[in-house]
């Protein structure tokens, strides 16, 4: 036993994760988790279709899910555009669907959703250092939150990296994209059109590029529900065509695309048939004819007409069955690209000729590991294959890792040339890490110090280099390492690797609440500490808070490589005063090694995505608060996905998670509370089944909180929810901030079994409330009221009747942020709104 009076930072959200990884803030690798694309014959035809089209097009909005798929895929599969979408946030702060994770958890999500769709619809994509902070009201919040400058700055970055001919909103300037981030996205790419073209603006971005004005800027405008912005006198474009070489129209590819959006229920039927776009000039030269007047697309824009023909004679003499035939030909092409001087579409062309090459030989070219993790220090074995599946005229490669090369000679037509490689890894190798997390982030904003990296969707994986003499010249492939396993379901995966500290540790709970009445309240907190690697020499641990260090001696010595041992370390709330929420970092020093700041590892598996293995410094929450509670057991029926259950858990209730068998009137009898988790009412069809039961669970004494539901299209209510009519509306208060008023301070809400006061109203995160109830009955009672600046005041957050013995209580409060976050005054209110013994229940 080590006993302490501070606890290590947390790293698992649960014991049973114990896979920790160090690093500065967050660590996390999420290539894709699958097999590798390969290309068919017709995808190859559609890549050489594209080198005669030099346009590149550039849409911008603020979230994932904004973006206009059908457009997208539209452009780059028939106009043959190079074409990106630039989402200024990741999307961090909207709900999820499909899960728990919030904040950067949700983010990663959204990041992966974004590259998936565009795996499926053929466009890039790009991010700002914008950090999406939730709902925002006006573009005036959204720009001062974010800062103005720090995001422009990325907007004029991306457009001069990305040199657009015709940049697109999706969002108008005057506000009717509703979310104050879509129309400041909007003011941003009009900005940004005119400053990418300024030397004065942003000139330390020159050193890398350089200026750059675009033909156009255009709004896409649409029709959202009631708010229709498309005229006929708008230039149009017809985006429902059918591509016969991908054997798709352009609205089945992005009902395919948008449907990678599922945390967010934005799953569409596939279309077809006429799609008309529409779109309005805000700057630059309106089109008459073609999206893309006044634009040369052809190679004489580079002086280079003679590469047309080469283009078209290749396209020519493709044959289908025998892509290889045309190695030659485009390596030859390749050759002609040096003789371009315009260096962005000779890097590009090239680029995309590279890419064919690889798809015309059918070269297959694989690095993977034995492991999925590699310690500081520590070594791997490397397989490396080479098949030149098709024998074109290949006859040898090489791979480079750090300085060593492997040779591979003498290629045979679809031979299998495999060699093996130890992988020494140095001690101080940098780990893996998402670029846009090495520092700490800003309330609005992501730190970047690398201005290369700005804009990039991802951070590059673990690599190696290949080198091919192809037709007499040598090409070059950088090939992500892979740790490659088979599913028996899924069928064979394949995971990046990743480079980790050579010791880790994990703790549960991630939050502990203390009583700020019993003084040297002690509590238990389990730590795991783990070896990555074999260590010979003691470890031990230490505990920071604030200036003041712990430490806790020698815990182990002579760890073998995956061992793992456990500890319980004893913290208490001496010196903690009373609502103070503190947060303890944990620091091992292994002999030898030095000392290294411990992070968590955890896995985030989606099927329609890439499995995400992240890490990050979470610090343990110590909360010390006046908190009294009446009830002991709940019974909780999951919805979308929450943290609820931990957070009653640590208020002193038994937790019990309900099933539809399980909620019968017999069964719930038990229950002090029953609570519904985040969209309850949405995701589960069965909910209209067990309304009786839970009505008359309520009608004999028992309190049904209801924490929030949707009310729109992407996730409708599918059954009755309370004994009271009532409406939900997608009213929210954004201003975490917002002044509470209390209505009826008298209410047993307000007064049992805490007093709360606006105290308990300080420090909250992100949101006071969202989907708020209007339209209530006469038997509900509307105990606070609030409002975001320059609104009405709205009363709907809170709604509660009381029905036989019992009482309803639907909030939209976002106790689902709060409660995980550790807010003291969140956890009282709530504690008050489910207050209930059975057996001596207080009207």
């Amino acid at each position: 036993m080590i006993t302490g009076t501070i606890v290590l930072r947390r790293i698992c959200s649960s014991i049973k994760t114990f896979v920790i990884v160090c690093g500065m803030v967050l660590v996390a690798n999420q290539t894709q988790a699958q097999t590798p694309k390969t290309y068919t014959s017709s995808e190859i035809l559609l890549q050489l279709k594209k080198l005669n089209v030099l346009g590149s097009v550039l849409y911008i909005a603020a979230h994932p899910d904004d973006e206009n798929t059908r457009l997208l895929a539209w452009l780059a599969n028939e106009k043959l555009y190079r074409t990106g979408y630039l989402s200024l946030t990741r999307g961090d702060g909207g709900q999820n669907l499909i899960g728990d994770e919030q904040g950067l958890d949700l983010g990663l999500i959204r990041t992966q959703e974004l590259l998936a769709a565009r795996r499926v619809d053929g466009a890039e994509q790009f991010f700002s250092r914008a950090f999406d902070f939730g709902f925002s009201k006006s573009p005036e919040e959204a720009l001062r939150i974010w800062g103005h400058d720090k995001i422009l700055s990325d907007v004029v970055w991306v457009i001069r990296k990305f040199k657009p001919d015709v940049i697109i909103t999706r969002f108008p300037t005057t506000g009717e994209g509703g979310h104050g981030h879509h129309t400041a996205s909007a003011i941003l790419a009009g900005e940004a059109f005119d400053a990418a073209a300024d030397p004065a603006k942003f000139p330390e971005q020159l050193k890398y590029v350089s200026v750059w004005k675009a033909k156009r800027l255009l709004w896409n405008t649409f029709n959202f529900g009631s708010t229709n912005t498309q005229r006929e006198d708008q230039f149009k474009v017809e985006c429902g065509d059918y591509n016969a070489v991908l054997g798709k129209s352009y609205g089945e590819i992005a009902a395919s695309s948008r449907s990678m959006h599922k945390s967010q229920g934005f799953g569409v039927p596939a279309q077809r048939g006429s799609v008309i776009e529409y779109f309005k000039t805000i700057k630059g030269d309106a089109p008459v004819n073609d999206l893309m007047d006044g634009v040369d697309l052809t190679w004489d824009r580079v002086n280079k007409d003679n590469i047309t023909k080469k283009i078209n004679s290749i396209l020519k003499e493709y044959d289908v069955e025998h892509p290889e035939k045309s190695l030659s030909a485009l390596v030859k092409l390749y050759g002609e690209l040096d003789k371009v001087e315009d260096g962005y579409w000779k890097e590009l062309k090239q680029a995309e000729i590279k890419k064919i090459l690889e798809q015309c030989s059918g070269l297959f070219m694989e690095a993977v590991s034995n492991t999925q993790f590699v310690a500081q220090g520590d070594s791997m074995k490397i397989t490396l294959t080479v098949n030149n599946r098709s024998g074109a005229n290949i006859l040898n490669a090489d791979v480079q890792i750090d300085s060593t090369y492997v040779i591979f000679d003498q290629l045979q037509k679809n031979v299998n040339r495999i060699k093996t490689y130890t992988w020494n890894v140095a001690p101080d190798a940098t780990l893996s890490q998402p670029y846009w997390l090495e520092s700490q982030k800003e309330k609005g904003s992501f730190n970047v110090e690398d201005q290369q990296k700005i804009g990039k969707a991802e951070s590059d994986p673990l690599s190696v280099t290949f080198s091919v003499l192809i037709d007499g010249r040598e090409f070059t492939f950088r090939k992500p390492v892979w740790y490659k396993y088979t599913d028996p379901v899924k069928g064979e995966l394949y995971e990046p690797v990743s480079v980790i500290t050579p010791v880790f540790v994990g703790t549960a709970p991630s939050l502990v609440l203390f009583s700020s009445a019993v003084k040297g309240q002690q509590k238990t907190v389990k730590l795991v500490l783990q070896a990555n690697k074999n260590i010979n020499d003691s470890v031990q641990l230490s505990y920071n808070k604030s200036d003041q260090t712990v430490q806790a001696g020698s815990v182990a010595a002579n760890m073998t490589k995956g061992e793992k041992r456990a500890y319980n370390i004893t913290v208490t709330n001496s010196g903690l005063a009373e609502n103070e929420v503190a947060q303890l970092n944990g620091v091992v020093n292994v002999k030898g090694i030095g000392q290294k700041q411990l992070l968590g590892q955890t896995r985030i598996s989606y099927d329609h995505i890439p499995d995400i293995v992240y890490h990050r410094v979470d610090p343990v929450k110590l909360v010390n608060l006046d908190l009294k509670t009446e009830g002991n057991f709940a019974g909780y029926i999951p919805g979308a996905g929450d943290k609820i259950p931990e957070a009653l858990e640590q208020m002193g209730y038994k937790v019990v998670t309900l099933k539809e068998a399980d909620i019968t009137p017999e069964n719930l009898k038990q229950f002090d509370v029953i609570i519904t988790g985040v969209r309850a009412y949405n995701t589960n069809e069965w909910m209209n089944n067990v309304y009786d039961a839970l009505m008359q669970y309520v009608k004999d004494g028992g309190v049904l909180f209801v924490q929030y539901n949707t009310s729109n299209q992407i996730g409708p209510v599918r059954a009755k929810i309370a004994p009271y009519p009532f409406t939900i509306t997608r009213n929210r208060i954004t201003d975490e901030d917002a002044k509470v008023n209390f209505l009826l301070p008298d209410h047993r809400a307000l007064n049992y079994p805490n007093v709360i006061t606006a105290q308990d109203f300080e420090g909250w995160i992100q949101e006071r409330s969202i989907y708020n109830a209007e339209n209530t009955d006469t038997a509900y009672k509307k105990i606070i009221s609030m409002k975001d600046p320059g609104e009405n005041e709205q009363d709907g957050s809170v709604i509660i009747a009381n029905y036989g013995k019992g009482r309803f209580v639907y909030s939209g409060l976002v106790f689902f942020r709060e409660l995980p976050a550790g807010v003291p005054g969140a956890y009282r209110l709530f504690a008050n709104l489910i207050a209930n013994k059975r057996e001596r229940y207080i009207k």
